[in-house]
């Protein structure tokens, strides 16, 4: 866990005495990230990491679920957030390839708290359940991948087969969203 005082130390460098500055703003944001990720209560499915240890803005966090379709999977997320934190949300990335209804070809996500539901009183925390929710129950009802999300409403089985295949490296999802794409 970081400490504390080590991240009041670097947001001290900061002091704030120029209002227009961004560094008034980024001080905010470092404290706010700060408090978020000494108060994070990560399951035993979660491991976050930070590439540069002084940087709490940038970091990853990998889900490795133990139920439902993504189960003994291994996916991590890119974090990105913004010297505007927490009045806007992370920019969150998923880099691993998954067959996944709510998360496109290139990473993105579709969650609603991380658009237009994203209030500043929500936090890391509520990401990171909010991720995993995804995992466990994922939503065909708002898609991003559109052909996974009419397999997985249509028949589960298959569904449940292209996300081995794709975690297994059988195929890429790409491919099986091709495939299918011509049969809906």
């Amino acid at each position: 866990m970081l400490r504390l005082k080590q991240i009041k130390k670097q947001a001290k460098k900061d002091d704030g005495r120029n209002p227009n500055s961004s560094k008034r703003t980024s001080s905010a944001a470092l404290m706010r990230i700060t408090k978020d990720i000494n108060e994070l209560k990560l399951p035993k499915t979660c491991r976050i990491d930070f590439p540069e240890s002084d940087n709490l803005f940038n970091f990853k966090l990998t889900i490795t679920p133990d139920e439902g379709f993504y189960k003994n999977g291994e996916f991590v997320f890119d974090f990105k957030v913004s010297n505007n934190y927490p009045y806007e949300p992370p920019k969150v990335k998923c880099e691993t390839e998954i067959y996944h209804p709510n998360i496109d070809l290139e990473g993105n996500i579709c969650l609603n708290i991380l658009r237009e539901d994203w209030k500043p009183v929500l936090s890391i925390d509520s990401v990171v359940y909010g991720l995993q929710y995804l995992l466990l129950e994922p939503n065909p009802h708002d898609p991003l991948n559109k052909s996974a999300a009419e397999i997985l409403k249509s028949d589960k089985t298959s569904f449940a087969k292209n996300v081995n295949k794709v975690m297994t490296k059988e195929i890429s999802v790409a491919s099986v969203s091709t495939y299918y794409s011509y049969y809906i």
